[in-house]
C-alpha cells in the first residue's frame, strides 16, 4: 500500500539555560538527541529528518551516526533563547521541499515510533476535517487560576477527579502540519482547524528542568528492560 511521506523537523540549539548542553549530554550512554532521532527514523511515514542547528558538534555527530538526515545551518538572525519556534520552522520550510511535516524536540526521549505512526496516520486520514494535529496530555484534576478561582470544577460539588470534565495540556511532543496550513495560520505550526492527539503522561515526559533528566532516564531504562 502506498504511504504518504512526511519530513520530520528536529531543531536543536547549542545553548540550554536550565540544563547545560542538554541536546548532546549523555543520556543512557548516548547523546540525548539520539533517542528521538532514532525513533523518528524508524517511522514508516518519515522519509528524512531535518536538523536545524547552530552547533557544529551536533551537525558532525548526526551526519556521522545517522542516515536520511539533512542539516540546516541556523543563521544568526534566528539564533538565541528568545526566537519563536515558528520562525525557525518558517526558515526550514523556505529551504526544503515537501508538503507535510512533523516537528518534535530532542527533549522527548520517551516518544515511541508506534505513537508517531498512529498520529501521522490519523493526520492524513482526517485532512478533510482538520488541517493540523498536535499532541496533548489529558488532565483530570482540580485546577485553579492564580487568584484561587476554579477553572474546571465547582468547589461546592466535590466530584471525583475521574468524573471531572477533562482538559488537555499542549505537551509540545510533536506537531504535524502542511506548508499550506502553516501559511494560512499566519506562520504557525498549529493550524486554523487543529486536531488534538492524546498521548500518555509517561510518554510525554519532557526534559526541561534538571530534575526531569533523572526521571526520564529511569523511565527510559525501565522500558528498555
Amino acid at each position: 500500500m502506498f504511504l504518504l511521506k512526511i519530513t520530520a523537523l528536529l531543531p536543536m540549539k547549542v545553548h540550554s539555560e536550565r540544563v547545560p548542553d542538554k541536546n548532546i549530554k549523555n543520556f543512557c550512554e548516548r547523546p540525548l538527541y539520539h533517542a528521538v532521532l532514532s525513533t523518528l527514523l524508524q517511522s514508516k511515514y518519515i522519509d528524512k529528518v531535518v536538523i536545524n542547528t547552530d552547533s557544529d558538534i551536533i551537525k558532525e555527530d548526526a551526519l556521522k551516526n545517522f542516515e536520511r538526515v539533512v542539516i540546516i545551518d541556523r543563521p544568526k538572525e534566528i539564533q538565541g533563547d528568545f526566537v519563536s519556534m515558528n520562525d525557525i520552522i518558517a526558515y526550514d520550510l523556505s529551504k526544503i521541499e515537501g508538503e507535510h511535516f512533523l516537528q518534535t524536540h530532542s527533549t522527548n526521549p520517551l516518544l515511541q515510533t508506534d505513537t508517531i505512526d498512529l498520529a501521522i496516520g490519523t493526520y492524513f486520514k482526517n485532512l478533510n476535517q482538520f488541517d493540523s494535529l498536535f499532541s496533548v496530555t489529558r488532565l483530570q484534576t482540580r485546577l485553579y487560576w492564580k487568584d484561587g478561582v476554579p477553572i474546571n470544577h465547582n468547589p461546592n460539588e466535590l466530584l471525583r477527579t475521574q468524573d471531572l470534565p477533562p482538559v488537555y495540556e499542549e505537551n509540545s511532543n510533536f506537531y504535524i502540519f502542511s506548508k499550506k496550513s502553516f501559511v494560512d495560520a499566519g506562520r504557525a505550526r498549529i493550524g486554523l482547524k487543529p486536531q488534538m492527539f492524546e498521548i500518555s503522561k509517561l510518554e510525554a515526559v519532557d526534559i526541561d528542568e534538571p530534575e526531569d533528566w533523572g526521571i526520564a532516564e529511569v523511565l527510559y531504562k525501565r522500558r528498555a528492560n
